[in-house]
């Protein structure tokens, strides 16, 4: 039913994802198992579909990684539909409306699960990557894909701030075997991607 696909799930968390839009943008559900309470991360197209989702799935919040507008097509509709959206302060002006602002190193408590906020800009100045506390899933945004860093050609990007933030917040503080969910595309994992950012880097993307 609307094509979502339960990727990852353990005893306390599950984490759907399905594909929206035009240019075929990542959303991902993530879910505690124990209170039946969910966060859906970039209400980004397909309004309808995503808020038959939500309610499905119990979402209560909508957190974006940044303020692109492929990824905040749906946060008016899921708004007046009662949900709370969030995002980075940097690139609030970017959305039509939200509720809240994600501070750097908090954590939102989604039933009994957490999510940590990490500040990666480059992509854009608010750009956020979320991991799921106590398991190694990780939520990149349009910050790192499979294959390199996101454009940082964007008003806004700047390649030099992506890679430090790839650097120092990803790369140093998530393990190996940390799989990586980006805003578009497939996964990959922390250590599949780590030994090529000298190669990305040098290439200058």
């Amino acid at each position: 039913m609307d094509d979502v696909a339960l990727v990852w799930s353990d005893a306390a968390a599950e984490v759907h994802r399905f594909v929206v839009g035009p240019i075929d943008n990542n959303v991902y559900v993530v879910r505690c198992r124990r209170t039946g309470e969910a966060s859906l991360i970039d209400a980004a197209n397909e309004h309808d579909r995503l808020l038959r989702v939500a309610r499905r799935l119990g979402v209560t919040s909508v957190l974006e990684t940044h303020g692109h507008w492929d990824h905040i097509g749906a946060v008016e509709q899921v708004r007046e539909a009662g949900i709370d959206v969030w995002v980075r302060a940097e690139d609030a002006d970017m959305l039509p409306s939200y509720d809240h602002v994600l501070d750097d190193d908090a954590v939102h408590v989604v039933g009994a699960l957490r999510l940590r906020i990490v500040h990666t800009p480059g992509h854009t100045p608010g750009s956020v990557s979320f991991a799921l506390e106590h398991t190694p899933v990780l939520f990149t945004g349009d910050t790192l894909f499979s294959g390199g860093p996101g454009n940082t050609t964007f008003e806004g990007g700047d390649f030099a701030t992506i890679v430090a933030s790839i650097e120092e917040r990803l790369f140093r503080v998530y393990d190996a075997a940390t799989t990586i969910w980006p805003g578009h595309g497939a996964p990959s994992t922390i250590g599949a991607e780590a030994p090529h950012l000298d190669e990305w880097v040098e290439r200058g993307w």
